[in-house]
């Protein structure tokens, strides 16, 4: 179950400090895979009980439905569960919940940046931007693709997720200082 329906919208809990959201197209393929890599590699840092991570899309057409069967599945070869997660659709309280709000690809950067209250827009940021080598690069849509491009997403995803956890620390640090 997502954080959002565990919480009925509260994002962070009461140890929490930090929250993130990953947002795609339909929170089916690339949101729900960056939210259950970065949630295991928070958990094995010892940051699960400080971070609270989910994901939405930026469209409602899977709304309540669990993750794509070729996402669990390249997921699960990794030691990442998604089979708990279901889709959801971002809304503008979003912004509020969320301290980040990391985009899959520009269009969605674009749409976030559009729905996003001017004062939050701030926490919009494109997710493969925690990449060092990626930066500016969109993780590609794999949903019409092979099982073969669902592997390509998760490398990107954990490329990021390392710079990602990088930015983490940094913040709690900051945080607890």
């Amino acid at each position: 179950m997502s954080l959002y329906s565990r919480n009925k919208g509260k994002a962070l809990e009461r140890n929490q400090k930090l929250s993130i959201l990953f947002v795609c197209t339909g929170n089916i393929c690339r949101s729900p895979t960056a939210e259950g890599v970065v949630r295991r590699r928070l958990a094995l840092d010892g940051l699960g009980d400080q971070v609270a991570v989910a994901s939405a899309g930026t469209h409602g057409y899977h709304v309540g439905e669990a993750p794509d069967i070729r996402a669990v599945e390249a997921a699960r070869h990794r030691g990442v569960d998604l089979s708990a997660l279901r889709a959801r659709r971002v809304d503008a309280d979003d912004f509020q919940r969320y301290d980040m709000v990391l985009a899959m690809d520009r269009e969605h950067l674009d749409f976030l940046r559009r729905l996003a209250p001017p004062q939050h827009r701030d926490r919009v940021q494109l997710f493969l931007d925690y990449a060092p080598d990626h930066k500016g690069h969109d993780v590609p849509d794999p949903y019409y693709g092979s099982e073969d491009q669902f592997d390509t997403v998760l490398d990107l995803i954990e490329a990021a997720a390392d710079g990602l956890l990088d930015e983490v620390h940094r913040r709690l640090g900051r945080k607890a200082g």
